[in-house]
């Protein structure tokens, strides 16, 4: 294809072409025919310019409006500052796509890559989120090799300067009015290759191995919490930093108590004796003490009975949240002939005013009776 082809022919569509056909065949011609792609190519490299030059006139509607009209002829003695490479967008699309890169202060940064971060998912029961505990896990890491250092050589000697890069680690490419750096893909930044790779890590500079790590959980971790571990990742690959360790938290279904945040909840059924003249419950907390429920005579199945500062403690801070106790009033089932008695003798005192809202339903009950009956 002659590099003076019309730009549509370039980029292989249509005259008709929208703008996101335009930018989709544009990414696809330069990325085949990109010098990165195709090292000391020079035809590659002048149909790169071409495309890009292309692009750059269609994707913009006057200037596209122009070359319809009158050819490459609209842009030559400087009508319409056209022509030229892609512009500054057009080449972090591209470079993305190739690198993973962002272009211009977004992409990675030069020098071997930091080791990977690692997850792992740890179970506690609630009363250990409450007091806190130091534990140890069991993980598979790539860890720093011993034999060579993490330099990935065998030797000293069996290091030499990338001729890729000079030993800088970096290199750069000029794209028009642009010149792009990157990581060398040879040496993967590090400025040298290895040419005598290490028997044990055969070049990479870290090994697999089990490791057992000791962990610190405070007081107060909830479901997710996320607790760091700097530098307990794996190993960066020929001696480059290690990644973080990210522990996250898991809780046990407690057979009392459900949490909200700092606030404990626990339902407590009791009697109906109970609920009628009041009294006092004990629930035993997780901090070990026994707390005293206060239950004021006459509660209802449902209330709840807040006791402040008997909940979790706050993660990271001070004090602790609150117990909120729901009571359950127990209607009773087994009940003896005696007491089957006396509750009859009750029942013969009732005026209705003991219970005043099972009185203030069954009066509305009836007054809905009576309309209907009228």
């Amino acid at each position: 294809m002659s590099l003076d082809t019309d730009y549509y022919e370039l980029l292989g569509v249509d005259r008709s072409a929208d703008e996101r056909t335009l930018k989709s065949a544009y990414r696809k011609v330069a990325m085949e025919c990109h010098p990165d792609r195709n090292p000391g190519d020079a035809e590659s490299e002048a149909k790169f310019k071409a495309v890009s030059e292309a692009y750059d006139v269609l994707k913009d509607p006057q200037k596209r409006a122009a070359y319809d009209q009158y050819g490459k002829a609209a842009f030559e003695n400087g009508g319409m500052g056209g022509g030229g490479a892609a512009g500054f967008g057009d080449f972090a699309d591209i470079f993305e796509s190739f690198f993973g890169e962002g272009f211009g202060g977004g992409g990675r940064q030069n020098g071997p890559a930091r080791g990977a971060d690692l997850r792992y998912d740890l179970e506690i029961t609630l009363d250990e989120a409450f007091h806190g505990k130091s534990t140890s896990i069991t993980i598979d890491v790539a860890v720093t090799c011993d034999k060579c250092g993490g330099s990935g050589s065998a030797s000293d000697a069996g290091m030499r300067m990338c001729n890729l890069c000079g030993g800088t680690g970096k290199v750069r490419a000029q794209q028009g009015f642009f010149v792009v750096e990157r990581t060398c893909p040879n040496c993967q930044g590090r400025g040298q290759v290895i040419s005598d790779p290490c028997s044990k890590c055969h070049g990479e500079g870290r090994v697999d191995e089990r490791k057992t790590i000791s962990i610190d959980i405070p007081p107060g971790v909830d479901e997710g919490t996320r607790i760091r571990v700097a530098g307990k990742g794996e190993a960066g690959p020929n001696g480059a930093a290690a990644g973080d360790l990210y522990i996250f938290i898991h809780l046990k279904r407690h057979k009392v108590f459900e949490r909200d945040g700092t606030t404990l909840f626990c339902r407590a059924p009791i009697s109906f004796s109970k609920a009628a003249l009041g009294g006092e419950i004990e629930i035993p907390g997780l901090d070990g003490t026994k707390h005293a429920i206060k239950i004021p005579e006459g509660i209802q199945s449902g209330k709840q009975i807040r006791q402040r500062g008997a909940g979790m403690p706050v993660l990271q801070g001070r004090g602790n949240g609150d117990l909120v106790v729901q009571i359950d009033v127990e209607t009773p089932t087994r009940l003896s002939a005696k007491q089957k008695e006396i509750l009859r003798e009750f029942q013969e005192t009732e005026t209705g005013k003991e219970s005043p809202n099972s009185e203030g339903f069954f009066e509305r009950v009836k007054s809905i009776w009576d309309e209907l009956t009228e």
